[in-house]
C-alpha cells in the first residue's frame, strides 16, 4: 500500500547531478553515497528560526522569557564579551556549501565544502568559525614536451583577490561524492583529455581508539591521461597559516620546510607555526618522497594582491623554488601562506597517483575560561610538545592504505546489501556520522589528579575516582549542535548515543561514567533560569545533568550551561540514563560497567519517584516543557515521559535480577505493574497514546515520539508497540507534507499538525530516525524506511543541508539549529536491521516468550 518512493528519489539524486556534462566518472568512486555536480544550485533557500518567528499566542506565553533572555544576551555579549550558548539573534545564515570534514575524532576539524573550499573551522575546542580561506586550494599544471599547456586552480570561485591565478574552473565538468569518512571529487579537464580524481581520507575507524584520534587527512590524486602522448602533471597545494580568523594577522606566525626520514620512508613539506597566545598550533602540508615523484615547495608567500609570483614559479617548470631556511615571523597585520607541489609523469593512456597530507597539531588545549590545561588523546601516541606534525604526516602517508582497508571492511556488508537496503539509506547511515568528528568534538586524556566520582567513594554508592575505561580511553565530549554550544547534552545524546555504542563503545561508556560522576555531585550556586525567572541551584544532587558544560567556559568542571529551564525537574534525563545503562550492558556485556552504574541508577530512580505525586506508579509532568521538547508544555501523565518511565522500571527489574537483588526487583516490579495499568487507563485511546492527560483540547495529539521508551526496550531485547506506530505512520508521516518529509512531532487526530507550541509542528530529524528504528524493530520495515527517507531527502537533496543536518525543520520556511547531534540516531536503524536479521521470530511470538507481564504494555488491548 505504501509505494516505495525510491523512484522519485533517484530523480532527486540525479537532479543534484543534472548540471554535469562530462561522461567521465572518475577513478575508483563508489556507487553509493551523496553525489552532487559542482555547478548545482539549490532552489529552496530557507531561513533560520529566529525570535521573530514565534506566533503571537506563543509570544504572549513567553514574554518573560524574551525579556530575561534579552537582558542576559546583552550582558553576555556586550559586557562579558563572550559567545552566548544559544544565540537567538545571531543564528548562522544557511550556506548550502558543506562537504565531509577532515580529521579524526577529537583533535579539531577543518571542513571542506563540496566545491572544494576550506570553509568551517574548529581548531579551538568546541568553538566554530565559518570563514572560507580563499588561498587554500589545489592547482593543476599540465606540461607536454617541457612546455606548460594548462594551469588551473581547481575551484569554481572567481575571488576578488589573488587575480594572478587562473580561477573559475567550470563546475559542470566536476562532481563531488561523499561516503564519510571518505570523499571523492572528479575533475574532467575540458579539452585536455585528462581526468583527476581527488580522494579525501580521514582516519575515522570503528573500534580503533588510536588512529581514529589523529588530526590528519590524506588527499590522493589519481590522474588519468586519455591522450596518445605522455604528460608531466604537477599538483600544487596552497595553505594559509591560520584559519581565516582575525588572529591570522596577529603577527609572529612563521613557516619552515622539513624533511623526515624513518623506517625507509621519507616525507617532506612545510610546517606553518601559528603562534597565538591561546591554543597555538602547527599546520603542516606534506608529501611522500618517491623515486619518480618530484616534491618542491615555497616556504612563504603573502596571500594577498595578485600573488602572480607563485603562479609563474609553477608555470615555468611545473615545480616550485624550494628555498631553504624558515621564514621570518609575520609583522602585525600581515598573513603568510605556504605551497607544496608534487609532480610525476603520466604515460599515454595510463594513470598515475600523487599523495598529499594535511595535519594540524594542537596537543594542549584550554577552554574559554583558561582555568586548566587539557591534553588531547592523540598526544598519547605523538607527544605533547607541539612538534608532532612531521611524524603525524609520515604516519598518515604510510598508513592511509591500511585505514582505507579497515573502512572498506566495515562499510562493505552494508553497501553490498542490494536487496533490502535502499541507496539513500547507505548515504544517510555513513554521511550523518560526520557529527561524531565535527560536533565540536574533544577527546582528552583523564588528568592524573582527576576524580570523576564527584568525591563520593564507591562504598557510599559512588564510582571509582578513575574508572578503568576512562583512564584507558580518555574523556569524550561533543556538542548538542554547532549552534547550541553545550557538551554531551544528555536528553539529545540519548538518541545520538547509538552511533557511539555501536562503533566506539568505549567512548559511549566513558561518557556514561562522566555523567554518573556528575549525578552524585552538586553545585549549590544559585542562578536565574530564563523560562521561569526563578533562582535555583546550578546542579542538584542525584539527578542527571542536562549537559557537562560550555567549551567557552570550563566543561566537566562546571556543568549545566543550559540556562532556559532548571533541568533538575525535567522528567526525561534520569530515565534516559537508566535506559542507556541497560542498553549499553546488553550490547557490550560489560558487567563491571553494570555494577558501577547500578547504585547511580537506583539514586536517579529515587529522585524520579518524587514526580509520582498521586502514588499510582506513574510519574506526572509538571505543566511546563519539562523534557527534551523544551518548548512544548506537558501536564500530568504523558505518552513520552510515561513511556520512558515504564521502560526504565522494566530495565530496573532486569538489572536487579542481574545484580541479584530480589528485594529491589520486587519493588520495581510492583511499580511497573501499577504504573502500566495507570498508563493504559489514562493515556491509551484504542489507537495510540494521547500526548498527555491534562484534559486540554490538545491532549489527544499524536506524538511521533510516543514510543521512545519502547524503542530502547527493543534495542535491549524484544517488546511491542505496533498499533501506536501505525497511527503515527498514518497521521504524522503520511498526512504530513504528502508523506515526503518524515514525521511531524505533533499531529491532531483529524490530520492537521498541532500548532500549539513552537516545537509541535516541527520535524526533528533525529527523532524520526529513532522512530524509523522502532518501526523496524516492530516488523514495520517498509514504513520505517519510508519515514526516514523523507527526512534524508529533505535535508540532503532539497534543502542543501548536507553535513549540517539541523535539529528541526517545519513544513515550510524555516529550520532550527544547524549541525545537530540528534540525527546520529540513524545508527539505531542499523541496530534494528541487525537485530531483525538475526533471525528473530516475529514480534508476536517474542512478546510471549519474554514471559514478563507488563513489558508488552498493551497485550490486553490488541
Amino acid at each position: 500500500e505504501h509505494r516505495n518512493p525510491e523512484g522519485d528519489g533517484e530523480t532527486l539524486r540525479s537532479d543534484l547531478m543534472s548540471r554535469y556534462v562530462s561522461k567521465e566518472m572518475g577513478y575508483g568512486v563508489p556507487k553509493e553515497g551523496w553525489r552532487i555536480c559542482l555547478a548545482h544550485e539549490f532552489k529552496e533557500k530557507r531561513k533560520p528560526f529566529q525570535a521573530k518567528d514565534v506566533s503571537l499566542s506563543n509570544v504572549l506565553e513567553h514574554i518573560g522569557l524574551g525579556i530575561r533572555y534579552l537582558k542576559w544576551w546583552y550582558k553576555k555579549t556586550q559586557v562579558e564579551k563572550k559567545a552566548p550558548f544559544i544565540d537567538m539573534f545571531g543564528a548562522q545564515p544557511l550556506r548550502q556549501i558543506y562537504g565531509a570534514p577532515l580529521g579524526g575524532i577529537g583533535g579539531g576539524t577543518i571542513t571542506r565544502g563540496w566545491r572544494g573550499e576550506f570553509c568551517r573551522w574548529q581548531l579551538n575546542p568546541g568553538m566554530y568559525h565559518y570563514k572560507t580561506v580563499t588561498a587554500n586550494q589545489f592547482t593543476v599544471c599540465l606540461r607536454r614536451g617541457g612546455q606548460t599547456v594548462y594551469q588551473q586552480v581547481l575551484s569554481v570561485e572567481r575571488p576578488p583577490t589573488l587575480q594572478g591565478w587562473n580561477w573559475g574552473y567550470c563546475g559542470e565538468y566536476a562532481f563531488y561524492h561523499a561516503l564519510y569518512p571518505r570523499a571523492w571529487t572528479v575533475y574532467h579537464l575540458p579539452g585536455q583529455n585528462v581526468t583527476l580524481t581527488c580522494r579525501q581520507i580521514s582516519p575515522v575507524i570503528p573500534h580503533d581508539y588510536q588512529d581514529s584520534s589523529l588530526p590528519v587527512a590524506v588527499f590522493v590524486w589519481d590522474i588519468e591521461n586519455k591522450n596518445d602522448y605522455a604528460l608531466d602533471v604537477s599538483i600544487m597545494f596552497t595553505v594559509v597559516n591560520g584559519s581565516g580568523h582575525k588572529d591570522d594577522k596577529n603577527g609572529g606566525h612563521w613557516n619552515e620546510p622539513f624533511h623526515l626520514e624513518k623506517e625507509g620512508e621519507a616525507v617532506s613539506g612545510v610546517l606553518l607555526h601559528h603562534c597565538t597566545t591561546v591554543n597555538p598550533y602547527t599546520m603542516c602540508i606534506a608529501a611522500r618522497e618517491q623515486p619518480d615523484r618530484e616534491v618542491s615547495h615555497q616556504t612563504a608567500f603573502s596571500p594577498k594582491g595578485t600573488c602572480s609570483g607563485l603562479w609563474s614559479d609553477l608555470i615555468t617548470d611545473g615545480r616550485l623554488d624550494s628555498p631553504t631556511g624558515s621564514s621570518p615571523p609575520t609583522p602585525k597585520g600581515e598573513k603568510v601562506a605556504a605551497a607544496l607541489a608534487v609532480g610525476c609523469s603520466v604515460s599515454a593512456q595510463s594513470r598515475n597517483t600523487l599523495e598529499f597530507c594535511l595535519s594540524w597539531d594542537m596537543p594542549k588545549i584550554t577552554f574559554g575560561s583558561r582555568e586548566r590545561e587539557h591534553i588531547r588523546r592523540y598526544s598519547r601516541y605523538f607527544g605533547t610538545k607541539g612538534d608532532a606534525s612531521p611524524s603525524l604526516s609520515h604516519y598518515a602517508l604510510t598508513h592511509y592504505r591500511q585505514w582505507e582497508k579497515s573502512i572498506e571492511e566495515w562499510q562493505r556488508p552494508i553497501l553490498q546489501d542490494r536487496y533490502s537496503l535502499p541507496s539513500w539509506y547507505k548515504s544517510a547511515l555513513f554521511n550523518e556520522l560526520y557529527f561524531v568528528v565535527d560536533g565540536g568534538t574533544v577527546w582528552t586524556e583523564l588528568p592524573e589528579d582527576a576524580d570523576v566520582s564527584g568525591g563520593v567513594r564507591s562504598e557510599d554508592g559512588g564510582l571509582p575516582a578513575q574508572p578503568a575505561v576512562v583512564k584507558e580511553y580518555g574523556r569524550f565530549a561533543y556538542l548538542e549542535g554547532q549552534e547550541y554550544r553545550m557538551y554531551n547534552t544528555y536528553d539529545v545524546h540519548f538518541y545520538a548515543s547509538f552511533a557511539l555504542i555501536m562503533l566506539w563503545p568505549k567512548l559511549a561508556l566513558s561518557v556514561q561514567y562522566d555523567i554518573a560522576g556528575s549525578v552524585v555531585h552538586e553545585d549549590p550556586t544559585e542562578r536565574m533560569h530564563l523560562m521561569s525567572g526563578r533562582y535555583s541551584a546550578v546542579k542538584a544532587k542525584n539527578v542527571v545533568p542536562h549537559d557537562i558544560g560550555d567549551p567557552d567556559d570550563e566543561p566537566w568542571q562546571r556543568v549545566n550551561a543550559y540556562l532556559i529551564h532548571d533541568t533538575a525537574d525535567w522528567k526525561d534525563l534520569n530515565l534516559k540514563f537508566v535506559l542507556q545503562v541497560y542498553r549499553d550492558f546488553h550490547l557490550t556485556q560489560d558487567s563491571q560497567y553494570l555494577r558501577d552504574m547500578w547504585p547511580v541508577c537506583q539514586a536517579v530512580m529515587e529522585s524520579e519517584l518524587k514526580f509520582d505525586l498521586d502514588g499510582d506508579g506513574l510519574i506526572e509532568n509538571s505543566g511546563y516543557a519539562d523534557q527534551t521538547y523544551d518548548g512544548w508544555t506537558v501536564t500530568g501523565p504523558s505518552a513520552y515521559c510515561g513511556g520512558l518511565w515504564l521502560a526504565s522500571l522494566c530495565v530496573m527489574c532486569k538489572m536487579a535480577r542481574l545484580v541479584d537483588n530480589e528485594e529491589t526487583y520486587q519493588r520495581y516490579r510492583d511499580l511497573l505493574d501499577r504504573g502500566s495499568a495507570a498508563f493504559d487507563k489514562l493515556l491509551w485511546n484504542g489507537k495510540y497514546y494521547n500526548y498527555d492527560s491534562s484534559g486540554r483540547d490538545l491532549s489527544n495529539s499524536v506524538m511521533s515520539d510516543q514510543c521512545a521508551g519502547h524503542w530502547f526496550l527493543r534495542a535491549s531485547g524484544p517488546h511491542l508497540c505496533t498499533s501506536a506506530l501505525k497511527s503515527v505512520f498514518d497521521l504524522n508521516v503520511m498526512s504530513f507534507a504528502g508523506g515526503q518529509m518524515g514525521a511531524v512531532n505533533g499531529m491532531r487526530p483529524e490530520g492537521v499538525p498541532d500548532r500549539s507550541s513552537v516545537q509541535s509542528d516541527e520535524v526533528w530529524i533525529g527523532v524520526v530516525y529513532g522512530l524509523a528504528a522502532t518501526m523496524i524493530h516492530e516488523g514495520m520495515k517498509e514504513e520505517g524506511m519510508r519515514t526516514a527517507e523523507g527526512c534524508y531527502r529533505t535535508v540532503w537533496e532539497r534543502l542543501g543541508m548536507a553535513f549540517q543536518t539541523p535539529e528541526a525543520y517545519c513544513e515550510k520556511g524555516i529550520y532550527r539549529s544547524l549541525a545537530y547531534m540528534r540525527p546520529l540516531s540513524v545508527w539505531a536503524m542499523q541496530l534494528a536491521l541487525n537485530t531483525s536479521e538475526k533471525g528473530q521470530t516475529t514480534s508476536a511470538q517474542t512478546g510471549a516468550t519474554d514471559g514478563e507481564k507488563g513489558q508488552d504494555l498493551r497485550q490486553n488491548q490488541s
